[in-house]
């Protein structure tokens, strides 16, 4: 390790644009259709546009902080920046999990497709590996350490590369099922089977969500993005846009394209049916050159956007440290490469961590959906807080409609975390509010100059309130709870309450007399002020 660096501006809008779609198409658009279609029928349609609608919002959103504050691990970093480092802590420790897990999870797709030209890979009759498998899996989790390591380009070439090839094959998909759609298939089991409730759990459960998860890495790379204030909110908003397109049309040709007599028995077996969906219907439809094209895409496609999440984990970790609230040692970046080789180092330990029980596929979105939402909800509060304590803090993109757009993306993110029912919920938030009362009792060894223990937790407790109420909402509603709160009165019910604590969190952020927003000597492009003053740096250690 040579001595402390910077990060090198090295990345150009096609860079960033690339790695929001190659974060974005992943394994999702490979699994999510079958299981989108047994939890919703026909209506999933629906699932994935209010997937993309949330998404783009919270995108949105992301659109004025990553503009404003372009940091590296900028997901852990600004809620430090609204609320202190008690809430960048609970988001970086959540954060963590699911961006590491990510990686794991892409790598485990990757095998299970690859399952279908080598059988050996994967046991029979379950999605879990073989130790063949695991070696492959640990092997391609190899190749993204590498790539990562030399430096920010190497990764951004490889990346381009590869979603050239992610993108052809869906197109392909797409215009192929086509000509074999069948309108009947829409209305024979009716188009709404499991009605209103089956569309909001497929945008958790079935995957919707877990598909868009793209927009995190490009803010974790903020710090080495050429002109970021343009850069960031362009690349943000096509991502989202190309994918919903792109995903609404694959749901609607792979609906259209089942054999209708395949129908008799109605929806929920569909995802047995067709375990590895395009490639199945493929099959199914005697379309032999599109199934080799999709498993050898299905091969290429979770790899890529496992390596995009290779290389946002380390700034994510970065960002974690550089907060105070994590070892100061994850801070150094390598002064030739520009990396955070320290951090990158535990992300590659933590993504072989969980391959280690050796889960599938399905055994693991639904929890890093839930987990990535809540990394997601934080961003409109914290949007919030600063434009109420650092109203002159120079925003280059700035969202008009913030009164509507923030309550609303964050009740929708709420609602998402809800939807994915109690075995999740319940595990996800109580380990928050443990992982708080960790802090409590170790909050005093936690280096922070401007602010005690008490303000922290005073603009920390509406997250707190949000996650022990969900949790019990989560207990008496219909999804996976006791069902005392019926659908779609318990959804309701979610959303009054998010409204109230997305308004808690805006009302209590760090007083303006004490934020400190230009936290980095070698970010000090943004001149952050928050009365009319540029904050002053602040020691090392603090926030």
């Amino acid at each position: 390790m040579s001595g402390q660096g910077k990060f090198k501006k090295q990345l150009s809008l096609i860079d960033l644009t690339f790695i929001g779609l190659g974060a974005i198409f992943g394994s999702g658009w490979l699994f999510a259709a079958s299981h989108v279609s047994a939890i919703a029928g026909p209506a999933g349609i629906f699932s994935w546009l209010l997937g993309g609608f949330a998404v783009l919002l919270l995108g949105i959103v992301y659109c004025e902080l990553g503009a404003a504050l372009p940091r590296a691990g900028g997901v852990v970093r600004y809620p430090v920046y609204s609320h202190g480092p008690l809430l960048g802590y609970l988001m970086g420790f959540i954060t963590l999990i699911a961006f590491s897990s990510l990686v794991a999870i892409e790598v485990v797709a990757s095998r299970q497709y690859a399952a279908a030209w080598f059988p050996g890979l994967t046991q029979a009759g379950s999605g879990d590996p073989t130790a063949l498998g695991w070696l492959v899996q640990f092997g391609l989790l190899c190749v993204f350490f590498l790539l990562n390591y030399r430096s920010v380009k190497t990764f951004a070439k490889a990346n381009n590369l590869v979603s050239v090839f992610k993108f052809i094959v869906p197109l392909l998909v797409i215009g192929v099922l086509f000509t074999f759609f069948k309108p009947e298939n829409f209305q024979v089991q009716g188009f709404a089977p499991f009605g209103l409730s089956g569309i909001e759990m497929a945008v958790s459960a079935g995957g919707v969500i877990f598909a868009y998860l793209g927009l995190t890495p490009i803010i974790s790379v903020a710090s080495e993005v050429k002109n970021p204030q343009r850069t960031i909110p362009i690349a943000l908003i096509l991502s989202v846009l190309l994918s919903t397109a792109i995903y609404v049309l694959l749901q609607t040709a792979f609906l259209g394209g089942i054999p209708t007599e395949m129908l008799a028995n109605g929806w929920a077996s569909i995802n047995k049916e067709f375990a590895l969906p395009y490639r199945d219907i493929a099959l199914a439809l005697g379309v032999g050159w599109l199934a080799y094209l999709v498993v050898a895409d299905a091969v290429i496609s979770p790899s890529g956007c496992g390596n995009i999440y290779m290389n946002a984990t380390p700034r994510v970790i970065y960002g974690w440290a550089q907060t105070g609230t994590f070892f100061k040692v994850f801070t150094r970046i390598d002064e030739k490469s520009g990396i955070p080789r320290p951090a990158l180092w535990l992300t590659f330990a933590l993504s072989v961590f969980w391959t280690l029980p050796f889960p599938s596929w399905e055994a693991l979105i639904n929890v890093v959906s839930a987990a990535l939402v809540l990394s997601y909800a934080v961003a409109p509060v914290s949007v919030a807080a600063l434009r109420r304590n650092a109203p002159n803090m120079p925003r280059p993109f700035r969202v008009k409609t913030m009164g509507l757009l923030g309550p609303v993306s964050f009740i929708i993110a709420a609602l998402i975390v809800y939807w994915s029912g109690w075995s999740t919920v319940s595990w996800l938030l109580g380990l928050q509010i443990l992982m708080f009362v960790v802090y409590l009792l170790c909050g005093r060894f936690v280096p922070t100059a401007h602010l005690n223990l008490g303000q922290q937790v005073r603009s920390s407790a509406w997250l707190i309130a949000f996650y022990a109420v969900t949790i019990v909402l989560s207990k008496l509603g219909t999804f996976g709870g006791l069902g005392i709160l019926t659908h779609p009165f318990d959804t309701l019910v979610v959303a009054a309450f998010a409204t109230g604590i997305y308004y808690w969190g805006a009302a209590t952020g760090v007083p303006a007399h004490l934020l400190r927003l230009d936290d980095d000597a070698d970010e000090s492009e943004v001149a952050a002020q928050s009365t009319g003053t540029t904050a002053n740096p602040r020691p090392a250690g603090a926030y």
